[in-house]
């Protein structure tokens, strides 16, 4: 059974990052490191306002920090909460293998016919 109260820093970054644009902005942070917001901005076809709420929802996940230097606002990616996807998914691993271990051990059991 899973904790819903557990479970919910992990269902803030699935949401996060479950819209493409998101997705894109954390691989070109993950792939150039530290950029300004008006260069994220200049990378997609939408207003400064709207990757500016993108990046939002992505700082209240923990997925990018902002680090502010004078006027700018410079947007780095923070890799530590996908360790909480790469632990959901282990556990998930985790239970299929049982399973298809199960599952080899019922196909290769001799029958008493045999």
């Amino acid at each position: 059974m899973v904790d819903q109260e557990n479970d919910s820093p992990l269902t803030d970054i699935l949401k996060a990052a479950s819209d493409p644009t998101r997705r894109a902005i954390l691989t070109h942070l993950a792939q150039e490191g530290a950029l300004r917001v008006t260069e994220i901005a200049s990378r997609f076809d939408m207003s400064l306002n709207a990757i500016s709420k993108h990046i939002k929802v992505l700082e209240a996940a923990g997925l990018v920090r902002r680090r502010t230097q004078w006027r700018e606002h410079m947007i780095e990616v923070d890799m530590a909460p996908l360790r909480e996807i790469d632990r959901w998914f282990q556990s998930l691993r985790s239970i299929w293998d049982m399973r298809l271990e199960a599952l080899e051990t019922l196909l290769t059991k001799e029958t008493p016919d045999e």
